[in-house]
């Protein structure tokens, strides 16, 4: 079982590099919105986790010279990258606007072949604000916490990995630009679902969470059966297990502590979902 190594003190800390990295993540997105063909669920937009380069990457796009566009989370540094997701380019975000960013990306995607003018950051759906979103630039001199975040993302890719593999029905993991969350939804059928994930930070809690949701929602009852790994219920707009990311053990621990939590919340969840009649 690979182990984990996060540090719960600073788990209240990241909010100011979470939204940083929120924003730098649409660079990627906007791959999927301007060069691929629109889902209904979106999904030509969500990320996926590259470990071997800490960073987060679209979909592949099919231009004469195939490419992804990724962010690596632990400076903010913009890449492209090959059909074996090996780097052809990088800008570093640090001291760079959006608008600086993006230039270098049109001209990075002209040269691979497909039309630059066509990238475009418009999006259907609105993220945290930051300075960075009205021009300011980023600033990824906050290497401890930008490296905790990383630590994060590839955590969240360890532990969903695994729940992916065993279930079947469970869709592939991946981070949603929307909200930020890294997670895999396993699909019960008849409209009933339950979503696995990881969550970076919102407005419910101000620091990383693991969470448990489902489809067709549970009565406020369930909040009465206790969870493993020191989760919890969160009933405020939506009810779910969540495990924030300060209530984490440190050391060896953490790894038995996260896979506790998400079995028992999952096992939890199944059961509820599987005993609505299907009318609801």
């Amino acid at each position: 079982m690979t182990a984990i190594s996060l540090e719960p003190s600073l788990a209240t800390t990241l909010s100011d590099v979470r939204r940083q990295a929120h924003h730098a993540a649409q660079f990627a997105t906007a791959a999927g919105i301007s060069y691929l063909p629109h889902e209904p669920d979106d999904s030509h937009t969500n990320l996926e986790w590259i470990a071997p380069l800490g960073a987060l990457a679209s979909h592949l796009v099919p231009a004469p010279t195939p490419f992804r566009l990724a962010i690596r989370i632990l400076d903010l540094t913009l890449l492209v990258l090959d059909v074996n997701s090996e780097n052809l380019s990088a800008f570093s975000l640090h001291a760079h606007t959006i608008a600086e960013a993006a230039a270098w990306i049109r001209a990075c995607t002209s040269e691979l072949g497909a039309d630059g003018r066509e990238y475009t950051l418009t999006r259907h759906y609105v993220i945290p604000a930051h300075p960075v979103g009205d021009g300011a630039p980023f600033d990824a001199g906050d290497r401890a916490r930008l490296e905790q975040l990383s630590a994060w993302f590839s955590c969240a890719a360890a532990v969903l990995e695994p729940i992916r593999r065993a279930t079947p029905g469970a869709s592939d993991v991946r981070c949603w630009p929307h909200h930020f969350d890294t997670a895999t939804l396993i699909d019960l059928g008849s409209g009933r679902s339950v979503g696995v994930g990881l969550e970076p930070g919102d407005v419910y809690y101000d620091e990383p969470y693991f969470y448990v949701n489902m489809r067709p929602e549970p009565s406020l009852s369930v909040t009465a059966v206790p969870l493993d790994g020191r989760g919890s219920w969160h009933t405020q707009e939506w009810i779910g297990a969540v495990l924030p990311g300060s209530r984490l053990t440190t050391g060896e621990g953490q790894r038995a502590q996260v896979d506790g939590f998400l079995r028992s919340a999952v096992t939890r969840a199944r059961s509820l979902v599987s005993a609505r009649p299907r009318h609801e």
